[in-house]
Order: C-alpha cells, then sequence, then structure tokens
C-alpha cells in the first residue's frame, strides 16, 4: 500500500518554517510522504502568516490553491493568521481543519479526526492559556541543508502597538536549556555546520524558566559544543544585547559577527507611538559600543514605513538615521494597520501611495549600504560556508554565506557544498560579492 502524501505551503518567517519542517517530520513518522505542494496529495497544511493584509490574502489564496488541486484532500491550516482570524479560515469551502499555533504536535490525530468529521475540525484554542514551550517533534535533518534554525523561544510579552504577532503567539516560552543543548548536538551530528538561533522574541529567552537564565547564558553553553563551526543569533532587540552577549562575540570564533537589530523608526516620536523601549540615542549609543567591541561586525534591521501619523519630516529623520548608522542590510517593509492592535484605530492614516514611495526610497538605500559595506572586503579572503550551486547569466557558480553575512558566489569545478572555504573576494555586483577559491588556479570570476 502507498504511502499517504502530504505537501507544505510555508508563509511568513523562519520560526515558520523552522515549525513546518517539523510538522513534516511529525507526518513522516505517522507513515506520510512529502510531495512538493504543486502536485496532488491526500493531506496539505497551509502555515499562515498575518504579520500584514498581504500575508493575509496569500494565506487565503494558498488554502484555495489546495483545495483547487485536489477537492478530495483534507486541507489543515495552522499559523498566526489561522490564530487570530479562526472564523475567516473556517468559512473558506474545502477547509477541513484549522489548528492554529499551539498543538501542533497533535496534528496526526486532528487529521484523522478530521477525516471522519462531518464538519469542519476547529482545533483552535486561547493561544494566552499556553504556558510552555511545545516541541513538535525531534529537529529534522534535511541532507542537502548546511545551516540549521534552531527555535529557542517562541511567544512575546512586548505588544508593540502596530504587531499582531503577541495575540497570534501568546506570551513567552522558552525551551529548557538541556534540551537546547540536546536539540543542538542531534543537529551537529547529523552534518550542520551552522546553527542559526531563531524564535519570535529570541532576545527574551530564560526570563520565564526557572531558574532564570539568559541567551548570553545559553550562547555561552553552545559555542563549546564539538562540531559546531557556526552559531548565528536571527534577531535581538536593542535593550536585549548584554556586556556578557558583546564578549562572547568578541572572543569566540564560533559566534557570527553579525546582528540583526529591529530598528523600526529612526524618529524618537514615532518609536514611543510604536511602544518600543529605547530611542534613537540608545540605539546609536549601542551601535558604537558594538563596533567598538567587534570591529567590522554586519548589522542589519528591520525598518517600517508609513507607520501613523508619520510625517514627512520623520520620514527624513529615519532615513538620515539609518545611513548615519550604515547598516550593512535593511529589511523595508511598509506598516499595515492589524485589526485588535492600538495603531489599527491610530489617526493619521498613512496614503499607500506615500508608503511605496517611502519604501523605495529606503530600499534603494539599503542596495547603496549593502555595497559600501561589502565593499570594504574586496581584496581580501573571507571564510564562506558553502550552501548551493546557483545560475548567473548561464554560468554555474558556488553560493554561500560569510561568518558576516555577505551572499558570495565562485566558480569552481570541486564539489564543495557544505564546507568550509576561503574565498578571495573580487568584485561586488547585484548585491552578491564575487570571488575565487583560494588555492584553485583554474576558477575565474
Amino acid at each position: 500500500m502507498d504511502s499517504p502524501k502530504v505537501a507544505v505551503y510555508t508563509l511568513g518567517c523562519k520560526v515558520n518554517q523552522n515549525e513546518s519542517d517539523a510538522m513534516i517530520s511529525c507526518l513522516e513518522r505517522a507513515g506520510y510522504r512529502e510531495v512538493p505542494f504543486e502536485e496532488k496529495a491526500d493531506l496539505y497544511i497551509i502555515n499562515t502568516c498575518t504579520v500584514t493584509h498581504l500575508a493575509d490574502r496569500k494565506s487565503r489564496q494558498m488554502i484555495r490553491r489546495a483545495v483547487k488541486t485536489n477537492p478530495n484532500a483534507i486541507v489543515a491550516v495552522t499559523g498566526c493568521y489561522a490564530q487570530t482570524s479562526t472564523g475567516d479560515v473556517l468559512g473558506i469551502p474545502g477547509v477541513n481543519l484549522v489548528i492554529g499555533a499551539r498543538d501542533r504536535h497533535r496534528l496526526p490525530e486532528l487529521v484523522e479526526e478530521a477525516k471522519g468529521a462531518k464538519e469542519p475540525v476547529n482545533a483552535v484554542k486561547n493561544i494566552f492559556e499556553v504556558h510552555d514551550f511545545e516541541e513538535i517533534t525531534e529537529e529534522k535533518i534535511v541532507p542537502h541543508m548546511v545551516r540549521a534554525y534552531l527555535k529557542i523561544q517562541e511567544g512575546c510579552n512586548q505588544f508593540c502597538s502596530y504587531c499582531i504577532i503577541p495575540y497570534a503567539r501568546g506570551p513567552m516560552r522558552s525551551l529548557p536549556v538541556h534540551r537546547v543543548l540536546k536539540k543542538a548536538e542531534e543537529l551537529i551530528q547529523g552534518g550542520y555546520l551552522e546553527i542559526i538561533l531563531t524564535g519570535i522574541h529570541t532576545g527574551a529567552y530564560g526570563i520565564d524558566l526557572s531558574p532564570r537564565t539568559s541567551l548570553a547564558d545559553l550562547v555561552e553553553k553552545l559555542i563549546g559544543l564539538k562540531g559546531l563551526k557556526r552559531l548565528r543569533i536571527s534577531s535581538l532587540d536593542p535593550h536585549e544585547i548584554n556586556e556578557k552577549l558583546l564578549k562572547i562575540m568578541a572572543e569566540s570564533p564560533v559566534l557570527c559577527p553579525h546582528l540583526h537589530i529591529p530598528l523600526q523608526s529612526g524618529d524618537d516620536r514615532i518609536l514611543k507611538r510604536m511602544n518600543r523601549v529605547y530611542n534613537t540615542a540608545r540605539y546609536r549609543e549601542l551601535v558604537n559600543e558594538i563596533r567598538r567591541r567587534i570591529p567590522g561586525i554586519a548589522l542589519t534591521t528591520d525598518i517600517m514605513v508609513g507607520f501613523p501619523g508619520e510625517t514627512e519630516e520623520e520620514f527624513l529623520h529615519t532615513y538620515n538615521f539609518l545611513e548615519e548608522i550604515a547598516f550593512s542590510g535593511l529589511h523595508v517593509f511598509k506598516y499595515s494597520p492589524r485589526k485588535g492592535t492600538p495603531a489599527a484605530d491610530f489617526p493619521d492614516q498613512v496614503a499607500p501611495a506615500v508608503k511605496e514611495e517611502r519604501s523605495n526610497k529606503l530600499i534603494q538605500l539599503g542596495k547603496r549600504l549593502l555595497k559600501k559595506y561589502a565593499e570594504n572586503y574586496i581584496g581580501r579572503n573571507l571564510e564562506v560556508l558553502v550552501e548551493q550551486t546557483v545560475d548567473i547569466s548561464g554560468k554555474e557558480y558556488w553560493e554561500g554565506h560569510s561568518g558576516n553575512y555577505l551572499n558570495i558566489v565562485f566558480n569552481s569545478d570541486q564539489e564543495l557544498k557544505g564546507q568550509l572555504v576561503d574565498i578571495h573576494l573580487e568584485r561586488f555586483q547585484d548585491g552578491r560579492v564575487f570571488g575565487t577559491l583560494v588555492g584553485d588556479t583554474s576558477a575565474k570570476v
């Protein structure tokens, strides 16, 4: 008898991708076989996102696509949109099961329940009643991957005025230290050379555990694991970067010299209305200290345009502050009103056309800042973790990332996937740095 087929579509952040991998692993243990989402399957899982109205729309589109591909399949919807807009999801014809952002470890059981049900099964529960970190299954070892995301934390207690995520993910929960270390060891044994720590509010890791601990304490333990070549932290709010973490980063060759520190706005009035717990002076002071301790570190950020009431002058403050800080990368997104958040009811909502114009300006600035940062390394050698091959203008290159998160491509006939190699950087073009493999005289850029 053939194994039943499951197809999964993931929207949103790296946490969602990590959870999708775990759900696939959970279903494989129950006898399912994964197939591409475009294929006819017996079970479709749509792991949704609700960070913007566009994410909501894309989630609905993918649900309908699954139903159209195989009207006889079980269609299960999970994730943040399913958690916050359960009624809307249940109203989509063809949906059999809605799970939300908890109880994903029960997926095989809930799918069986949905198969025998006459009406869609609503398994969504109050996310604010959850107090323990949910381990869906053991970490999934994907042979073709060389970098692994390890989710160590769930939920957020910050409640920024624009953000729906605390309502979708619930309160802070951390994976106990011994479980993080065990999962990391399994990933290392599975062949991963780089582990990326991720979560909804990663920097708050450990404050809910007993005894209380911190991200810096966890990192100190992780960098001592045998066989781990690189450890990267996905995102940290400014107030969560402390002396101990900077000391470890400055001294350890394992912890990557790259920090993603969300700014959101470069204007203090807007930051206050966003309910962010810092101002531009504190952010600038932090960046200066980081760069003093770790010269050459890559600093990337999230930035929002079009927050309610943002004037042209306030946008200019943001633009100038980004230029001053000289990030190596910007993730720009347009404010999207989320029902139930305070900012959705703020006056002076910014027109879509204005948001689009401001977004485009910051995207172009981000490209210039990346180019400026990358060109500092032209003529130097950097260690690159080789991830995959890519086609550029009809020519095949190896592609990977340096510790400071530069996207680097080079040509070589050798089989190098999953290896750490030294690359001599030669030129920057279209967001990538082109280089040559050190010691490989046959390769050309």
